[in-house]
């Protein structure tokens, strides 16, 4: 009964394959991390027993238990604020992340990245590293802008553990925002000389298979991480 917290982190996928996954990329990578102290604090269990319904003091005593698992097992820890030339914002309780970076003296690069939103079964005998018979996947948003004000070209990307894919490129008008705009072809449809060439003007700023493997290790801390915060919001709750 003590892991049945654990199913809430289980709804991105709704095979046994990504149960299975979830449960492995939830004990990977993980070293310690600065969460708050008061969901360790010791408690006046007795008093609270007289305080509390039984199943409350059920709920707090299982609460307990699994936030001190994911925290002892193989606790979170502190996330890193910079990649190559990318600073890494990252606020506490959302389910993505930002990154910034300069390139030349015009160009400010931004890219949106969301926590694990989808997977896809690895073919047998393969087993991938990260996610066991299942390669997780996370989504990408690259805006590339010139200045205030100015059009930006945005790059539609699915990060896997080891790759990086654009899935659509578009001119995002600032200045004229259209109700249904055309956001361009399949990428995989395009020709290979322009899917090459625009490949490469991404991996010119960074954004590659190195940011990807990058990225699966961040946001495996992160779920950590966003599950001992929920497990410890929870708790603090049903203790008033």
């Amino acid at each position: 009964m003590a892991r049945f917290i654990r199913t809430a982190q289980r709804t991105l996928c709704y095979s046994s394959s990504w149960s299975k996954a979830t449960h492995i990329h939830h004990l990977y990578l993980r070293s310690l991390y600065a969460i708050s102290p008061s969901l360790f604090q010791a408690r006046p269990y007795a008093s609270e027993s007289a305080t509390k319904s039984p199943f409350e003091v059920n709920i707090l005593r299982i609460l307990r238990t699994e936030i001190q698992y994911q925290s002892e097992y193989a606790p979170p820890h502190k996330p890193v604020t910079k990649f190559n030339s990318f600073t890494v914002e990252d606020r506490p309780g959302e389910q993505w992340i930002t990154m910034r970076r300069k390139f030349g003296d015009t160009e400010n690069i931004k890219i949106e990245a969301t926590m694990f939103d989808g997977c896809e079964p690895v073919p047998k005998p393969e087993v991938h590293i990260y996610g066991g018979d299942v390669r997780l996947h996370l989504s990408l948003l690259v805006d590339i802008s010139r200045g205030d004000g100015c059009n930006e070209l945005e790059f539609l990307c699915s990060s896997w553990p080891d790759s990086l894919e654009v899935q659509k490129v578009y001119i995002l008008r600032r200045n004229r925002m259209l109700a249904r705009p055309y956001m361009g072809p399949d990428f995989r449809k395009l020709d290979a000389k322009i899917r090459k060439t625009l490949k490469e003007y991404l991996e010119a700023r960074g954004v590659n298979d190195d940011l990807s493997v990058f990225l699966h290790q961040y946001m495996m801390n992160k779920d950590s991480t966003e599950l001992i915060r929920w497990l410890g919001s929870v708790k603090t709750f049903v203790e008033k």
